[in-house]
C-alpha cells in the first residue's frame, strides 16, 4: 500500500468564516497556489485509488482539488479520524480495510499529519517532521498499517511540488 499524505491548502481566516474553525474555505490565493501541486501529484501518484479527507472544510476542499486533477476518478471518503487533533493510532486502524486499496491519498492538518508520519515511520509518540500548507509526502507500507511499518518514498513542500507541476 502506498501512503500520500497531503496537508491542506491555504484557508481563510476563522474571523472570515464567522469564527468557525471547521467551516474555513480555501482562499483564493490558497487555490490558486495548489492547482499545480495538483497537477504534480496527479503525475507522481497517478494510479490514485482513494482519497480520504479530514470532515473540515479547507480539507475536503483540497481533497476536491486533488481528485479533479487526476486523470482516473478516485473514490472519496470523509475520516474522522484525520479532524484536527486525531490520533495516530486512529488513523491507522481506519486504513486497515484500505491496505488492499491500492494507493490512498489523507488529506489532514497539521501538527496531526506529521505525527501520523512519524508514527508510520518509526513508531515516533513525537513528530520529527513538519508539512507545510499544500506539502505532501509519499509512503510505502508493506502488510497492513501500523508503527513504524512505513518506508519514506518522497516528502515534498509546495514549492518544490509547484516545480514538478506539468
Amino acid at each position: 500500500m502506498q501512503l500520500l499524505l497531503v496537508r491542506h491548502a491555504i484557508a481563510v481566516e476563522a474571523a472570515e468564516a464567522g469564527g468557525d474553525d471547521d467551516a474555513r474555505p480555501l482562499s483564493t490565493r490558497g487555490r490558486r497556489r495548489f492547482e499545480p501541486v495538483a497537477a504534480a501529484l496527479a503525475a507522481l501518484v497517478p494510479d490514485l485509488a482513494q482519497i480520504a479527507s479530514s470532515p473540515l472544510r479547507r480539507a475536503r476542499e483540497t481533497a476536491d482539488l486533488v481528485a479533479a486533477a487526476m486523470a482516473s476518478a478516485p473514490e472519496r471518503m470523509i475520516l474522522e479520524a484525520l479532524r484536527p487533533g486525531g490520533a495516530p493510532a486512529d488513523v491507522v486502524k481506519a486504513l486497515a480495510p484500505l491496505r488492499h486499496a491500492g494507493t490512498v491519498a489523507l488529506i489532514g492538518h497539521e501538527p496531526s499529519l506529521s505525527a501520523l508520519t512519524s508514527h508510520l515511520l518509526a513508531g515516533a509518540d513525537r513528530s520529527f517532521l513538519r508539512f507545510k500548507k499544500g506539502g505532501a509526502a509519499l509512503l510505502e507500507l508493506t502488510g497492513r498499517p501500523r508503527r513504524g511499518s512505513a518506508t519514506l518514498v518522497w516528502l515534498l513542500t509546495p514549492a518544490q511540488l509547484r516545480a514538478l507541476a506539468p
